[in-house]
């Protein structure tokens, strides 16, 4: 039976931030882009990956007991995996961000994001490609990670073309509302400064453990370690939200393996979810898929962009050691969380191939705590969460069924 909760947590401090601040226009411009569609990977790499894959999946434990609470039901069209499933368009730019000065380039920002969103839906425009996802009457949630600031951050240039785009619809920007757990990180990014007055900017926890903004309602009930709280609930303001906007980054993660589209929604829009991964072997394998899969967050999550202008190799899902972040100068566009995922792996995967450091897959990784040594692991890394997310409906996990259209922008 699931343990009930203590009293001591329910008493915790609630609080929560919604900040109101002002965005001035860029005027940007369109430029032509090359396009190229293929298969990710030929059948005899296929084959070698996925060995390689099942070597790590080997000596991996039973799933442990979930329970799922929510009185909202699954469209018959849910937003993940949604109309695009196994597809993804990536569009590069080299002129986007300027490494020397880690500055983005916001023109740069908004071709590469005219053409992902046009190229995705195969509209003429980029007002109708946004047409096929939002209407002006929605309530829109843009779901930002914070957690690998200053740098690796969903960018405010791309959250401010996001935003310009949902004003062109018909969207007022009163119905926007930039949103993650932690209120203290959505302040020091100061989104507010590039986006339109009225936009709202909503931190679930002012402080640490406070449960105010949360749903009690809704939640995913599941004892790990034999902890005191075994409840993870969805923030509550996701309940108001018509449609939701994913926007991830491109980074490692020191027990999930990666985190991107999947780890953004799931433990961005849940509370009490690091339980997951307190010990060397951790649950990240299927706490991710089971919730990114509850509802309304599954429904209601329309669109995913990847923010991968900048990215983490080592050390996620913090960016602190300079040393490990990276510029794949790219952004990726899609329905499917898992496929943009699994290319994204792809990629962490191979910088740090270049780098000369061990794969993420590697399950026999030494135990240590010296985040600056990418050869050992506090935890034993849990990449397969992406395929496991696909036995839940989630995506295409299948390289050899993804379809990559790439984009030089």
């Amino acid at each position: 039976m699931p343990q009930e909760r203590s009293p001591k947590i329910r008493a915790n401090s609630r609080h929560s931030t919604s900040l109101h601040l002002h965005w001035n226009k860029d005027i940007l411009n369109d430029h032509d882009v090359g396009i190229r569609e293929r298969t990710v990977v030929k059948r005899r790499t296929f084959l070698q990956i996925s060995s390689a894959a099942l070597i790590g999946i080997g000596n991996r434990g039973s799933e442990p007991a979930y329970r799922v609470v929510s009185a909202y039901k699954t469209s018959p069209q849910p937003g993940m995996p949604g109309p695009f499933p196994g597809q993804v368009v990536s569009v590069c730019s080299a002129k986007c961000i300027d490494e020397a000065k880690d500055e983005v380039n916001p023109a740069a920002v908004r071709d590469m994001m005219d053409a992902g969103m046009r190229q995705l839906t195969g509209e003429s425009s980029a007002l109708q490609a946004w047409k096929r996802f939002i209407v002006p009457t929605d309530i829109v949630g843009i779901k930002v990670n914070c957690v690998g600031k200053p740098k690796v951050v969903s960018s405010p240039e791309v959250v401010a073309e996001i935003v310009r785009n949902l004003v062109e619809v018909g969207v007022k920007p009163n119905q926007v509302c930039i949103f993650d757990r932690f209120a203290e990180r959505l302040i020091e990014m100061n989104y507010g400064l590039h986006l339109p007055k009225g936009v709202q900017i909503h931190g679930a926890e002012a402080s640490r453990g406070s449960i105010r903004y949360y749903d009690p309602a809704t939640y995913v009930e599941v004892d790990f370690f034999g902890e005191d709280d075994t409840r993870s609930e969805m923030i509550a303001m996701i309940s108001k939200f018509t449609k939701i906007i994913n926007v991830p980054n491109m980074k490692d993660h020191g027990a999930a393996g990666v985190t991107g589209c999947l780890k953004n929604i799931a433990y961005g829009s849940f509370s009490n979810m690091d339980r997951s991964h307190r010990f060397r072997k951790t649950h990240t394998y299927s706490f991710v898929g089971r919730l990114a899969a509850v509802e309304p967050v599954r429904s209601r999550t329309v669109l995913q962009i990847m923010d991968g202008l900048r990215g983490v190799w080592h050390g996620g899902p913090f960016a602190l050691n300079p040393r490990f972040v990276f510029y794949p100068k790219q952004m990726m566009f899609g329905t499917d969380p898992v496929a943009i995922d699994r290319l994204m792996l792809g990629i962490i995967e191979a910088k740090r191939k270049t780098e000369g450091v061990v794969s993420l897959w590697d399950r026999t990784v030494p135990e240590g705590r010296d985040r600056n040594d990418p050869n050992v692991s506090v935890y034993i890394r849990e990449p397969g969460h992406i395929d496991f997310a696909s036995t839940l409906g989630l995506g295409v996990s299948d390289l050899a069924t993804i379809k990559l259209k790439e984009i030089e922008a």
